[in-house]
């Protein structure tokens, strides 16, 4: 992200200058849904951003050739190869529903990962431009919807039903139920059994709640914290003095964070596969 000098000096000259241009940004454009607040714009954004990437990937498969492929086939099926063979490394069952599932994953984290690198005032100007400076200023948009601890906690959720599914999939409902009350404490006897069920289903609880909590909670804090770090070196944009090296900070941080991106993205696509991989296995 980058600010713009004429954004930087209105922030300059707005009273609450930095403080309030931080607060501005951070600010989600929210609707209600059943008594509480929706964000639309994570909501909206990630949805078009999925349709996107939707469409590129089928596009490029619907051009597909046997011969030499193009530039584009190319980088296409380098993703879906480096995503394939991730997956057999984490999973050894059937891959068919689980290897589209992580290329859906870590493309669509990509690319909501990577509307961090967006200009920081650019859908401010884009408003501004269509309908006044006064309505960009009381109008609200959050571009990225990774930095949405909502959109993270709600990738996290599904992955946790689908560990639940196939947990049950493969054990079958009782061996599942049993599974939660009987490990990793085992007993022979049924008095010592009954004595460590208590134990042994808190410690599944934690085991199973931790999963989407730790998946959620990390692509979260890592972008949002990258997001807010743009928005400090801002600050640096509002004076002269401090322009070139704002410039300098906001490159190299912009450099560094498109690892951060991908890597995110990696790390929430191979905790999904060995965590439904975990689920088929009998403790």
């Amino acid at each position: 992200m980058s600010l713009e000098p004429s954004s930087a000096e209105g922030m300059a000259e707005s009273p609450g200058g930095l403080t309030e241009y931080i607060v501005h940004h951070l600010t989600h454009n929210t609707g209600e849904v059943a008594g509480s607040a929706f964000h639309l714009d994570s909501w909206i954004i990630a949805l078009a951003l999925g349709l996107l990437a939707c469409f590129l990937l089928w596009s490029k498969a619907r051009k597909a050739t046997a011969g030499v492929p193009s530039r584009g086939q190319a980088f296409v099926e380098i993703i879906v190869e480096f995503v394939d063979n991730q997956v057999k490394d984490s999973f050894h069952g059937d891959r068919r529903f689980i290897a589209p599932l992580a290329l859906t994953i870590f493309v669509w984290v990509v690319f909501m990962n990577t509307m961090d690198l967006l200009p920081l005032d650019l859908p401010g100007a884009a408003i501004q431009a269509a309908a006044g400076h006064e309505v960009a200023h009381h109008t609200y948009l959050r571009i990225v919807p990774t930095a949405d601890a909502n959109t993270t906690f709600g990738m996290a959720f599904v992955v946790f039903f689908l560990i639940i599914f196939f947990s049950i999939k493969a054990k079958g409902g009782w061996g599942f139920t049993k599974e939660l009350f009987t490990a990793p404490f085992h007993a022979n006897g049924t008095v010592a059994k009954i004595i460590l069920s208590p134990f042994n289903l808190f410690l599944n609880v934690v085991e199973y709640l931790s999963k989407p909590v730790s998946l959620a909670m990390r692509l979260f804090g890592n972008m949002y914290a990258g997001e807010l770090l743009f928005m400090l070196i801002a600050g640096l944009f509002a004076s002269w003095v401090t322009f070139i090296p704002g410039v300098l900070l906001n490159a190299g941080w912009a450099i560094f964070h498109i690892l951060i991106i991908l890597l995110q993205a990696f790390i929430f696509m191979v905790l999904t596969v060995v965590y439904i991989s975990m689920a088929h296995e009998h403790h």
